[in-house]
């Protein structure tokens, strides 16, 4: 499992023009990471758009074969525009450090875009307004891992409504009718939790130590 530690997505910035003629008005038609990032920068179909000041799409490398996808944007991204940036993010980086990773080898984004009110987590009709984008986002990217940070990530994604205690640690298959075979996709505690706490970065460190072995044998295989 190749990356190109080289080829960096770079974000529009906040205050870019957007080339909307250029790029299409369903979802269903968007080929790239520069046209999704347009449609979601100018769709008006979540309210929590209106009360963000950035819209948070991504970070890391677009060719990476390993995709995080955590909650929200909290007030430090937010601000910046980039997921993870804040003390959840620091904690994500060296969780990543811990198996041979950084933010240039990896690809990360959120369920949600936008930053929820006050930092609470995005409900249910929120994630449901949001969820083609992710699911576009996983399309294009087309990861052999998906990494879910936390539980609302996880139960968005695999559809359950088990809590992340219980999901945590396994693989599960991520399916989509747009993606031609299962992803592997694993959930984990997400870094603001471990945060809060810290008691349970034993069980994390456990599933890291499952993510690295899983991508030895995909680099072994040439997946």
């Amino acid at each position: 499992m190749q990356n190109s530690p080289n080829k960096r997505y770079k974000a529009i910035k906040k205050d870019a023009p957007l080339d909307r003629a250029s790029h299409p008005n369903n979802i269903q038609n968007i080929e790239s990471l520069n046209q999704l990032e347009v449609f979601i920068k100018t769709s008006n179909n979540c309210p929590l758009k209106n009360q963000a000041l950035n819209t948070v799409f991504a970070d890391g490398n677009p060719s990476s074969k390993i995709m995080l996808i955590g909650e929200a944007p909290g007030a430090e991204e937010d601000k910046s525009g980039k997921p993870f940036v804040g003390a959840a993010g620091q904690l994500l980086n060296k969780m990543l450090a811990a198996i041979n990773l950084d933010r240039n080898s990896v690809y990360i984004t959120n369920i949600v875009p936008w930053r929820p009110p006050n930092n609470r987590a995005p409900n249910t009709e929120e994630i449901l307004q949001c969820l083609p984008f992710i699911q576009k986002h996983i399309e294009i990217i087309h990861p052999s891992i998906l990494v879910l940070l936390g539980g609302t990530a996880t139960k968005a994604m695999l559809a359950t409504t088990l809590g992340i205690t219980k999901l945590r640690g396994k693989w599960y298959e991520y399916n989509s009718l747009n993606i031609k075979e299962p992803i592997l996709t694993m959930a984990m505690y997400h870094p603001a939790f471990l945060l809060r706490s810290p008691g349970h970065k034993k069980e994390t460190w456990e599933d890291l130590q499952k993510i690295q072995k899983k991508i030895i044998t995909m680099n072994n295989e040439n997946i």
